[in-house]
Parts: C-alpha cells; structure tokens; sequence
C-alpha cells in the first residue's frame, strides 16, 4: 500500500507568526450520493454540483477498484486526537478501466488527513496528507499498482492550481508599511528648517503650524506630551505624567480586537484558535486587561496622593464595576444577533463582564493595601527603591496568589461526571470522541451548572473543527481568576514605571526580567509544545501558560512602546493613542453599531477574501477616525 501525490501550490505565507497559530476550520459539508458514471475531471466544475464556499477545494475521489468500495475518514491536522470523519463513500467501479467518483468539499484553512479504507472489510487502503489550496480542483484515483496488482496505489492530482488566497492580506500589508513610510518621509521633511521655511512661504503660518501638530500627530505646544488628560509633571508635586506608552497599548489592543470582531477578512489566523494555540484573535482580551491592571494602579496612586477618600472611591469602583457588568449583558449581548434579547436566553458572561469583574477585584486590593509611590526618588539609594518596590504589594500577591491556588485545584481536582479529573480538552471528537460531553472540564461543567445552558455563549470556537455540542463560555466564571492574575500582572508595569520614574535604564531592565521569567515559566508549562505540555496555552480556559505567554508579550511591548514614545519621542503613539484614550466608547460603539453601514455593507461575492478584508479594514479605519475627532474636541466617555 502506498500514497502517491504531486504536490499542488502552497498559499503565500503573509505573517511571521502564522505558522504557529491554530485557529476554526471549517467542517466539510455532507458529501452527495456517489455517481458511478460521473464526470472526468476536466468536467467537474460543471457537473459535480458541489458549490465551493470560501476555503474550501473541489475534490473528486474516484475509484478505479472493480470488487472494492471504499470509504473515505477526513481530520484535520489542526483536531489533537480526533476521531475521524467519514467524508465520503465511493461505490466500486464494477469493471476494470472504469471509474466510480464522489465529488466533495475539503477545507484548504490547514493540511488535511485523509484515511481511505475498504468499507467491508475495514481494512486501510492508503493515508494521505495534503494541504489543498482554497477554490482549488483535485483528483484522489485510487487503483491497482500497474507493477503488482495486489498492491493498491492512491494518487492525488491537480486539476486546477487554487488561487492565492492571502494575496489581499499581502497587499494590505504592504499598503500599510507604503502609507508609514511616506508619513514618516513628511515628518523628517518637515523637521529640517529650509523645507519648512519653504513650506512656511507658500502657507500661512498658523495653518502649517496645525498641519505639523494635529494632521501628522506630532505633540502640540499644550505640553510635553500633549492632548487633553495630561497632567504635566511640573503642574503640581503629586502629579502623575500620563504615559503614552500605556495609551498607546491599549489601543493597538483595541484596534486589533474591532479589527478580529468584525471578521479579519475572514481569515483562519484572525479567528479564535478552536481549542489550544494561539491566533492573532487571542492575543487582544488578554492585553487589554493587562493595560487595564497597569491604569488601575496608575489612576489609585494619583487619588491617593491627592488624599481622596477611601470610601468615595470605594463606591466608585463599585459603580463602575456594576456599569461594566450592565453594559456588557444589556447593550453589547452577543445574543441580539439571534433575535430580540430574552431573559431566558441571554448570556451572562462576556467580554466586558469579565472586565467588570477583573476590575473590581483588583482596584479594591490596591485600595486596601497600595501606598502611594514616592513623589521622586533621587534622595533614594537603589537599596531603598528595591525594598520599598518589593514591600508595596506582598499582601495583595499572596490573596492574587491564593486565588490562583483555587483555579488550580478546582480544574484539576473537581469531579465533573462522566469526564476524567483534571480534563482540559474540548471534548466533542477530540480524545478519540471518549468525551463528547466534557467540553472544557471543570470550567464548563461550573458554568453549565450555575448560570444553565441557556445563559452561555452557544457558538464557542471548537464547534466547528471538534464537533461539540454542549455550549461553553469563553469568559466564564473559573477563567475570571487567571484574568485577574493577568491584570495584576498589569498592575506591576505600572508599578515599574512610577517606582523608578526617570530611572529609564531600571524600568527597561524590570520589563526584562518579567518578560524572561514570565516566557520561561510557559516554556516549561508547555514544554514547548501546543497540545502536550503540563498546561497547555489556552484562551477558552484562560489557562496559566495563556496568562503567562501573553503577559511576557505584553511586557515585551512595553519594553519596546515605553523608550520609543515616552523617553526618546521617536513616535507620538498616532493613530492607536487616541481610540486607547476613548477605549469604552470606542468598544461598545463598534459593537453596537456593526451591522450598521458604513461598517458593513452588501458584498458583491461573499466568498471573497478580499471584499471581506477591504470591508472590515475601512470599519476598522472609520473608528479610528471617529476616536480622533473625539481627541480632538476632547470628547471622552469615562465611568
């Protein structure tokens, strides 16, 4: 027995990190009823009556074997232990030279295992492993081997070469880097004095004055840093500088989760990994509850400095927190794009509840236990700075870290019937489908039992690769924990940044020291691995190392943002610094407005990648114009 194919194009690889993200596959369709006198293949796009959607591939089995009927299992390379899918069954040919052919629909978002067996004997026949090209046409002949008849031999031909589906990615993103390139050309132009006295002849002064200033993002004359909220360090001795790095951040999480929202062109890297790994989509949530640790203690240091009462500041994180919750389930309820909002069905948990939730759990132990960070530290020796840095917060790790404790011993050790203790898969076909109705273990079976099914998110990633059928929520009450970890690890970035302001040498190396142990600790909880490590990096349980991992890299993005906007000024933090200043307006304007035009409109070919990408880049853009005209007319929502 032996597989034979000749390989067709691979797609373009368009981002570095794109071979290491996992993400939804769509299931192939029901195969239709076999046709023993169907068409060859130079035919088949008109006479296979398969209708491709976007990525998928045209695929003919055809059966060459007079006495054998075969049956064909189908997995993707991207379902951890999965039980195989029958996609197709091909009648035997009857007589020699003639062929018996099923056309179906594969999916071409990763490689594909296919499993061709004998369906009376059961017997394997041949196992391939292919990565089909979107739009694409294919032959699977399986005959005799021509040498020895006993043998059988499966070829897998190209009938016609797929399109290069990431192409548009492509472009855009060299569109993208094009439109930097020329701003920052106008800018260094516009630094040297002889072509803005040029420039200053040929305009009014004050208008080119607010070409430089506004138009290309540069700081205006209001400060050093610029735009409204910004409080000047020599204003008052217990101002606190508001750090565009931090703005910055949380808007380059904003705008790539409005981006992933609205459908990232439909691509595979821009949508939730299905159960374990990592997507461009599972990287935004997590950071932006990091950056929302590291405002909490930057915003707590500031009232406390200035001698704000505990107790008003008590109710107002209580309010806020309630605001959060309220908005979360009553505006923003994924449940409306279902029909009018029910309370017998509406979901409970969500983005913004999980946010509520993180925030009101972390300021309130920064305002229990936090002292205000000292005004300066320069009559400080570096052995005063280190203990009054590692003294200002060991009541709170040791409750954040008891809190932890729990989420460990309920997900491992909880008894959740019918399902093995401590299981962390997805539960549908995975585990060889031992455990269909296990999908995420103690997480799951929590959320099931006190909010009820009905209350849940219905549509969760793995439904579509694994096949499960119980629904399960993405935020639910168990993960909420390891958010608050992730926010508290937030917290520290702040810290950093105050305990050793204009210390940027000390803030860089702090931002090292936490991105490196932060990596090493994920690296031995995954053993380098996506599926079998000691905690695998998951956003559906928000497992540890999926804290872990995306801290690092939130630490690792300040290490970097920090030095280039807020020391050495290389860059003002434009266009993502002002939807990071307007971030709640921002996230629940395009949540709510997203079937509305200008943000979504009818396609002309909805199976195009392209017109997806085009239409969800433009929405994506619209916000960021809207959050810059809101800057400035310094317009902010804050509760």
């Amino acid at each position: 027995m032996g597989g034979v194919w000749a390989p067709g194009r691979p797609l373009a690889a368009l981002l570095l990190t794109a071979s290491v993200l996992s993400a939804s596959l769509l299931a192939p369709g029901a195969p239709p009823e076999p046709d023993a006198d169907a068409a060859q293949p130079r035919d088949v796009d008109k006479k296979s009556h398969v209708e491709l959607k976007m990525d998928q591939a045209l695929l003919l089995i055809q059966n060459e074997l007079p006495k054998t009927n075969l049956t064909v299992y189908w997995t993707s390379e991207r379902c951890h232990r999965c039980l195989p899918q029958v996609l197709a069954s091909v009648y035997r040919s009857g007589k020699p030279g003639k062929l018996s052919t099923a056309a179906v629909a594969v999916s071409t978002q990763h490689k594909s295992l296919l499993q061709l067996n004998d369906t009376l004997g059961r017997k394997e026949l041949c196992r391939l492993e292919y990565k089909f090209g979107e739009f694409g046409n294919y032959s699977l002949l399986v005959t005799h081997d021509h040498n020895d008849a006993s043998e059988i031999v499966c070829d897998l031909l190209v009938n016609k070469n797929p399109i290069d589906s990431d192409l548009p990615v492509s472009i855009a993103f060299l569109v993208g880097l094009m439109l930097i390139i020329v701003i920052c050309l106008i800018k260094f132009l516009l630094s040297l004095d002889d072509f803005n006295n040029w420039i200053s002849k040929a305009m009014h002064s004050r208008e080119t004055d607010r070409l430089i200033n506004s138009e290309l993002g540069a700081p205006s004359r209001a400060g050093p840093l610029g735009g409204p909220d910004t409080q000047s360090e020599t204003a008052s001795p217990s101002a606190v500088p508001r750090y565009r790095c931090v703005d910055t951040f949380r808007g380059i999480a904003l705008v790539l989760m409005i981006f992933v929202n609205y459908g990232g062109g439909k691509y595979w890297y821009f949508k939730h990994a299905s159960w374990n790994g990592l997507t461009v989509a599972d990287l935004v949530f997590p950071w932006f509850v990091f950056i929302m640790g590291t405002s909490i203690f930057l915003s707590m240091n500031s009232v406390l400095r200035r001698g704000y009462s505990k107790l008003k500041l008590f109710g107002k994180i209580v309010w806020r927190s309630l605001l959060l919750i309220y908005i979360g389930i009553v505006i923003v309820n994924p449940n409306y794009c279902v029909g009018p909002l029910s309370w017998e069905k509406i979901r409970i948990p969500g983005v913004l509840q999980r946010l509520g939730v993180t925030y009101f759990v972390v300021a309130v132990l920064e305002l229990i236990f936090a002292k205000p960070a000292p005004d300066s530290n320069c009559d400080l020796d570096e052995r005063s700075i280190m203990l009054r840095y590692f003294m200002s917060d060991w009541p709170q790790w040791m409750i954040v870290l008891m809190l932890e404790n729990i989420w460990l011993g309920v997900t491992l050790l909880l008894p959740v019937p019918g399902c093995p203790a401590g299981y962390l898969g997805p539960g549908g076909i995975g585990d060889w489908g031992k455990y269909p109705n296990c999908t995420g273990g103690a997480a799951g079976y929590i959320d099931r039992l006190i909010l009820g099914d009905d209350h849940l998110y219905q549509h969760p990633s793995p439904a579509a690769l694994y096949h499960t059928e119980v629904p399960y929520d993405p935020e639910g009450i168990l993960g909420t924990i390891n958010s608050i970890m992730m926010a508290y690890l937030g917290v520290q970035a702040g810290k950093i940044l105050l305990y050793f302001k204009d210390k940027t040498k000390e803030i860089l190396l702090r931002f090292s020291a936490w991105w490196f142990a932060l990596g090493l600790i994920s690296a031995i909880l995954t053993k380098f691995s996506e599926n079998d490590g000691f905690m695998p990096i998951n956003k559906n349980l928000w497992s540890i190392s999926y804290v872990t991992t995306l801290s690092a890299f939130a630490f690792f993005i300040m290490l970097i943002l920090y030095p280039v906007v807020d020391v050495k000024g290389l860059w003002t933090g434009a266009p993502f610094l002002y939807p990071g200043m307007n971030s709640i307006l921002v996230y629940v304007g395009h949540e709510v407005f997203a079937n509305y035009f200008p943000f979504q409109w009818k396609l002309e070919d909805s199976q195009s990648h392209r017109e997806h990408l085009t239409q969800n880049i433009v929405a994506t853009a619209i916000w960021v114009l809207i959050a810059y005209a809101l800057y400035k007319k310094k317009i902010f929502l804050k509760i």
